[in-house]
């Protein structure tokens, strides 16, 4: 999964840089940013989380990003139709991000 998030992360940064950035959208992609990078950044200390409780909470916050990330790129969409195919795909490997923290919190605790 650190892998796995770190290459989504990495693919959505290359695609910020595609985008023209102008005072309607910039807010939209701060927050997209943040979402994004905190899902492998929580996941990285969830891995390396001292207790169970710990692991649950940062994995808890992976999800909660996880789910904040395809808000932000269904705004993001709106904003930029000629870019929503690539935020839906974007969308859809959030969203199996959330899908699968969901699951680990569940089979785990």
């Amino acid at each position: 999964m650190e892998e796995r998030t770190a290459i989504f992360e990495e693919q959505v940064i290359d695609f910020i840089k595609t985008i023209v950035i102008n005072d309607l959208n910039r807010g939209i992609i701060d927050q997209l940013m943040r979402s994004t990078t905190s899902i492998g950044a929580n996941y990285v200390e969830a891995d390396c989380a001292e207790s169970k409780k710990d692991f649950k909470h940062q994995i808890s916050i992976c999800k909660k990003e996880s789910e904040e990330t395809t808000y932000w790129f269904r705004m993001l969409a709106r904003m930029n139709p000629e870019k929503i195919e690539r935020c839906r795909k974007f969308w859809q490997e959030a969203h199996e991000f959330t899908l699968i923290f969901s699951l680990i919190i569940n089979k785990t605790f």
